[in-house]
């Protein structure tokens, strides 16, 4: 880390959880929100603004934050889902106006199912018929909540509405619609942020075990965004942690320029017990 001392720690830390509070609180009531639209376009400059001071400090930040979210999961996984997207947009040079409608469609995607979300991860039985249904429907139902608060990004709306559509996996990225080719980027980072999240129900998988997931399950080889999705953020993102071959556990901290090399902190030993200070090594993963 980069950071002079704990308490530029505790600040940058404070800032994503103030962004995160910030934005459960226009998913949660976006009817009681003057310019919705406009609070989004504020939120996703914060973003900006806090990745450009670290972006492997804040990879690492926001994953530990979501791990013990005070706010909710929706907010939390609506926020990796946002910095992903960023990310991956950054990975193929798409134009301006494309990754801003990407990443605001990331940060409300689940807007008519807020609250049935974070009730769902906190479930341990599975979602039942009437929650299915909700389930189902949240792609279209987001898009029309949005539109009638204001909303008047068509290419946000859109990429919502598809971004479950399976039929999005066909074809070249390049080759298809602009809409296809955000909602195909938003499914593929909307399935890994939730497969490394854990619940009630479920322990979330492994980083690595996420991505081979979806890499595997990509009906269009090689897939392309999980290809970025992995050159982006590493095969082990900043902030998740990794069980090492010889029983101890680690935190990755920082990525480096080939994703199966991150450099992690060792922070409990074999036996299980804490190692103060941490220890730092380059760890090779297998892809």
């Amino acid at each position: 880390m980069t950071l002079q001392n704990e308490n530029d720690y505790q600040d940058l830390l404070s800032l994503w959880s103030d962004l995160e509070s910030g934005l459960g609180i226009i998913l949660n009531s976006p009817d009681s929100i003057q310019e919705f639209e406009q609070r989004v376009w504020q939120y996703d400059r914060w973003m900006r603004d806090l990745l450009q001071r670290d972006p492997d400090l804040g990879l690492y930040l926001l994953f530990q934050l979501a791990s013990n979210s005070p706010v909710g999961y929706s907010a939390s996984h609506a926020l990796i889902c946002a910095v992903l997207s960023h990310l991956i947009v950054l990975e193929f040079g798409l134009p301006e106006a494309a990754r801003t409608s990407l990443v605001h469609a990331a940060m409300t995607m689940n807007i008519s199912m807020t609250a049935l979300q974070d009730r769902l991860t906190e479930q341990t039985e599975r979602p039942n018929p009437t929650q299915q249904e909700a389930i189902a429907a949240h792609p279209i139902n987001s898009s029309a909540t949005l539109n009638r608060i204001g909303v008047a990004d068509a290419l946000w709306l859109h990429t919502i509405e598809m971004h479950h559509d399976e039929a999005t996996d066909k074809g070249e990225l390049r080759a298809i619609s602009p809409v296809r080719r955000l909602a195909r980027i938003l499914r593929v980072v909307d399935r890994y942020a939730a497969q490394i999240s854990p619940r009630k129900l479920r322990e979330g998988r492994s980083a690595t075990e996420s991505i081979r997931s979806i890499i595997a399950k990509s009906t269009h080889p090689p897939d392309e965004v999980s290809h970025a999705l992995v050159h982006a953020v590493g095969l082990c993102p900043p902030g998740t942690y990794v069980r090492l071959d010889s029983g101890e556990l680690a935190v990755v901290v920082r990525r480096s320029d080939q994703p199966n090399l991150p450099e992690v902190a060792i922070v409990i030993n074999g036996e299980g017990l804490l190692i103060t200070p941490a220890r730092r090594k380059r760890l090779a993963v297998a892809p």
